[in-house]
């Protein structure tokens, strides 16, 4: 009974901090956003990172609340895009306008300080 319950702690504590990791980033779309004139956040992540699930459940929320942003999200394992990007890390939030990095965070997972980035990059 006690290993049950164990696992349905774990099960529940897991749970809440899972969300679909896929790479989106793409050089050329990037590149035409900083064009564009929007806001472009990038943001790194790896599998199993459950501040990463964190941080892109606030930038999913983002998405809806803020217009002229683009967003992108990698596999910091993806040395090219790592490379290119001088990322270490996983949770790393990089935010660029007007064709510069403007803020650049690591396991910042607060929505209160990620919509301050925002806002002040706007």
């Amino acid at each position: 009974m006690k290993k049950f319950l164990l696992f349905i702690c774990l099960l529940l504590a897991f749970s809440n901090k899972t969300i679909a990791k896929e790479t989106t980033y793409n050089k050329e779309l990037f590149d035409k956003a900083l064009s564009d004139g929007k806001v472009v956040v990038v943001s790194s992540w790896i599998k199993y990172c459950t501040s990463c699930a964190s941080q892109m459940k606030v930038l999913e929320k983002a998405k809806k609340d803020f217009d002229n942003i683009e967003y992108f999200a990698f596999d910091v394992r993806n040395n090219e895009i790592a490379d290119f990007f001088n990322v270490q890390y996983q949770t790393t939030l990089l935010i660029f306008k007007d064709n510069k990095e403007v803020y650049r965070s690591i396991g910042e997972t607060t929505k209160e300080l990620i919509y301050d980035a925002l806002k002040s990059s706007i």
